[in-house]
């Protein structure tokens, strides 16, 4: 498609949806058409050296368009959705500052929710944390994830069960407020003028590139990439170990299961996360889905470019 004239665009664009619907595509395509540079808002991408398990596109198909908030934290780095916002919202501000348009990319609710809307986070208390810490490390992650669905299901759906840093984490914000966790997060008041695009595939065929994906990472040496960062100290990330696919691999060389064993749960584990990312954006009725399916692959870019521009014209 021939690239036009920049347009008016709404102060900040969002490109959302499940894992391999095609995000980082289009949202190459927007910036490129509307002279803006990419924010990346995937919790994982964040993380230096984790660049196939998390399809992180290579600096050829990034297009030549600034990919921003890439490669930023250590894998002993343990994620913060409030850091997250800070940086986010300073790279939206210099983009707007310089008549650009920031273009956020990703599939991670609560971090595509930080930046663009009014979510301000609970404080912590050190004693009710290091409680649930020492019963995450006794117990695991299953037995707090039980006990957090019973406190709040709405949480315990949006949270993978193996995800313990942001189980104690939403047990914690429970204990301290006395109010299930999802009702600390506000409803969508934004802090941008922004419009959301969501990428829709049909589950059949969501399913399918998720198997093909996971295929070809390792396929592109994901086992590899992930023996290199346990060297790094990926094991010791709280954050980084818990990636789908690092996980899965960090399993594998520990010797409790076969590569193949690691794999296959991999795509069960990405189809399993790829529901809870569209029922999440699903609730967010400012979100405008467009069909990302293989037979509207080609009119996808237009469609995306077209409700952009309505929407500052509207």
């Amino acid at each position: 498609m021939a690239v036009r004239s920049p347009a008016p665009a709404p102060r900040v664009i969002a490109v959302v949806g499940p894992t391999a619907a095609g995000k980082s595509d289009l949202g190459v395509f927007l910036a490129q058409q509307l002279g803006g540079e990419v924010v990346n808002a995937d919790s994982m991408q964040l993380y230096r050296g984790m660049d196939i398990g998390t399809a992180k596109l290579t600096p050829a198909e990034r297009g030549s368009v600034p990919h921003r908030l890439l490669d930023i934290w250590d894998v002993t780095e343990t994620a913060s959705v409030a850091e997250y916002q800070r940086l986010a919202r300073a790279e939206i501000d210099r983009l707007l500052s310089e008549g650009r348009t920031p273009v956020l990319v990703g599939g991670s609710g609560l971090y595509v929710k930080g930046a663009i809307d009014a979510l301000e986070f609970p404080g912590t208390d050190p004693g009710v944390r290091a409680a649930l810490e020492a019963e995450l490390a006794e117990h695991g992650s299953g037995a707090l994830h039980a006990r957090l669905a019973g406190a709040d299901p709405e949480a315990g759906r949006a949270i993978l069960p193996s995800n313990g840093r942001r189980i104690v984490r939403a047990l914690e914000v429970i204990e301290i407020t006395g109010k299930p966790f999802t009702a600390n997060l506000p409803g969508n008041d934004a802090v941008y003028d922004a419009v959301q695009i969501g990428v829709d595939v049909a589950r059949p065929e969501l399913d399918e590139r998720i198997t093909v994906r996971v295929d070809r990472m390792w396929e592109a040496g994901l086992v590899d990439e992930v023996r290199d960062l346990e060297a790094r100290g990926l094991r010791e990330g709280r954050t980084a170990s818990r990636a789908l696919g690092y996980q899965q691999v960090l399993t594998a060389l520990a010797g409790e299961c076969t590569e193949d064993e690691a794999r296959a749960e991999t795509v069960r584990a990405t189809k399993r996360f790829a529901r809870r990312q569209d029922s999440w954006f699903r609730r967010d009725p400012r979100v405008q889905w467009l069909n990302g399916a293989v037979e509207h692959r080609g009119e996808l870019p237009g469609r995306a470019l077209a409700l952009v521009e309505r929407a500052v014209t509207a």
